[in-house]
Formats: structure tokens, sequence, C-alpha cells
């Protein structure tokens, strides 16, 4: 992934995050190949597997991308809300309390009131500001990288079907290809998240480990 891509992640998704969409991609990746699989039996064909495969991963890409606007739309709205309650409490300690309630609590446990007044004050000199929220280009982006993301980190497991002829062997190549991502991507989660590394991910990969193993036990 180039550079630029790589800044425009970076100001959507944190490290774990993006750890745990390339997981959540894989594992529905994993799941819609193992089901075709099945449901073509012995009729499974190279070009069928492959199709299916980057359609489920695009798909996911597309869906994700839109739940960030919608995650990006409720957040703007929060905070549009939250401003117009405190402009329009009718006293300063009510807006106090709206803007404490925005806060963490462990956060707004610690914040005497002079800092939430000061807030307040801050708060009632910004410029008025859209009644509805709006999405701008950099959320646009964000979206697309997102896409981008979910759509490439689990294309690894589309490859065994462009090199290998026996689909049946590219399935099952393709399976395994999906563990050791899923090892890598819990074993980074693992180190990250304060996990033991090799635990999380022995975890993840029997997560994937059991998709697997129902479809081959069905013959996929």
């Amino acid at each position: 992934m180039s550079e630029a891509s790589d800044s425009l992640l970076g100001s959507v998704l944190d490290p774990i995050e993006r750890i745990s969409e390339t997981m959540f991609g894989l594992i529905m990746a994993l799941t819609f190949i193992c089901s075709l699989g099945i449901a073509t039996g012995a009729n499974i064909n190279v070009q069928t597997m492959l199709i299916g495969a980057l359609g489920c991963n695009l798909a996911w890409g597309v869906v994700d991308g839109g739940l960030y606007l919608l995650g990006r739309i409720n957040s703007r709205g929060s905070k549009i809300r939250m401003l117009h309650a405190v402009r329009q409490a009718p006293d300063s300690e009510t807006a106090r309390s709206v803007i404490a309630d925005a806060l963490p609590p462990e956060l707004a446990a610690l914040l005497p009131a002079q800092q939430l007044e000061a807030m307040r004050q801050r708060l009632l000199q910004r410029p008025p500001t859209y009644d509805t929220p709006r999405l701008t280009r950099r959320d646009w982006a964000g979206a697309l990288g997102l896409c981008l993301l979910s759509f490439l980190a689990t294309f690894p497991v589309v490859i065994p079907f462009l090199f290998l002829s026996d689909a049946k062997v590219a399935l099952r190549v393709s399976y395994v290809v999906a563990i050791l991502m899923l090892f890598g991507c819990g074993h980074v989660f693992g180190i990250r998240s304060g996990l033991q590394p090799w635990a999380a991910g022995l975890a993840m990969v029997a997560v994937g480990g059991v998709l697997v193993g129902i479809a081959v036990a069905l013959g996929g």
C-alpha cells in the first residue's frame, strides 16, 4: 500500500481498528468461500470461486465504507446537538452538566466546575454550525480508504484461484492462507492490546479453523 494510502487510513482508523477490520474481512471471506465450496460440491469451478471471493471482498469493503460514513454523520450530529443544548441551556449549571455528560465519565469526574465553565464559554464563542451534519471530502476519502483496506487486506485469500487450475486444491490453499493471515493479525492484535501474542494468534486461528473444519466435514 502506498504512503499516501497509509496516511489516509491512519487518519481513519487506529492500528487496532485496522487489524480488527482485516480480521473481520478475513473471517467473512473465509466463511463465504467455505459456503460456496459446500454449495458447488464436486462441480466446483475456479472462475466461480474467483468471482465469488472477489465479489465478497468488494461487498465487505463497500459495507465498511458505508458504515464509516454513517458513523461520521452520527458523530457530527451528536456534537451539533450538544452545542445546541449548551447554547439553549436555561443557566450555566445546566450547560456545564451537558458538557460533562458528553465527556468520558472518568475525565468528567476530574474536571472542576471552573474548567467546565471555561469550556462552556469557548463553545459559546464558536460560530453557529449547520443544523444538520454534513459529510466532508475527507469523510468520503476516508470511506474510500476503508473500502480499499477491507478489499486489499483479504485479497491474498483469492490469489490461489488465480494460479491454481484445480479448484479444490486452490480452495484448500485459500483456507491455509486465510488461517495464516488470521494468526498474523491475532498476533499483532495481542501485541497492541497487551495480550499474549501467541495466545491471541491461536485464538484467531481457532475461529478460522472451526469454520474451515465445518466446511471440510460437510464436503466443502
